[in-house]
């Protein structure tokens, strides 16, 4: 029998070859609290990179209002949680340009727990044009008492 062995093609991560967009110069962004020393800036730009964190306990939003209308096509959200066990749910949801309402476009809940899953990493490949707007909204605890956070968010 004549045999021969080949390789893996190598794999690469989704977002390994992605040009994100340079959110500093596209949009603005509205949040409804952070904590001084994780501003928001921390989760969008890719320098000093440390995440966002709510100054305040329950539900948080990160809005990114674009100067221009934009077309997505993917969208990458990192979250980190590496001292509590919690149910987390995040809802991120797009306005288009010629309308003000809301299409969501993920309702997920992930569950954190510091023994092993510390870490939840969401690529969604989507067709959005004329993007207006881009929402996120975080309930850091399904059971209350908790503090949202974002290490990442970044869009293509």
């Amino acid at each position: 029998m004549r045999k021969q062995i080949i390789s893996q093609p190598h794999r690469e991560s989704p977002s390994a070859n992605t040009s994100w967009l340079d959110l500093e110069s596209l949009a603005r962004v509205e949040v409804t609290s952070e904590d001084a020393a994780h501003p928001i800036e921390s989760a969008l730009l890719a320098v000093g990179a440390t995440g966002w964190r709510a100054e305040s306990q329950g539900e948080q939003t990160v809005r990114l209002l674009f100067e221009a209308p934009q077309k997505l096509r993917r969208i990458r959200l990192l979250f980190r949680e590496e001292k509590e066990a919690r149910t987390q749910e995040f809802v991120l949801r797009w306005s288009p340009a010629t309308e003000s309402s809301w299409r969501d476009v993920v309702r997920q809940q992930y569950h954190f727990s510091p023994s092993g899953a510390t870490e939840e990493i969401e690529e969604f490949q989507v067709e959005l044009e004329g993007v207006a707007a881009l929402e996120l909204t975080i309930i850091p605890n399904l059971s209350g008492g908790s503090y949202a956070s974002l290490a990442e968010l970044r869009l293509a």
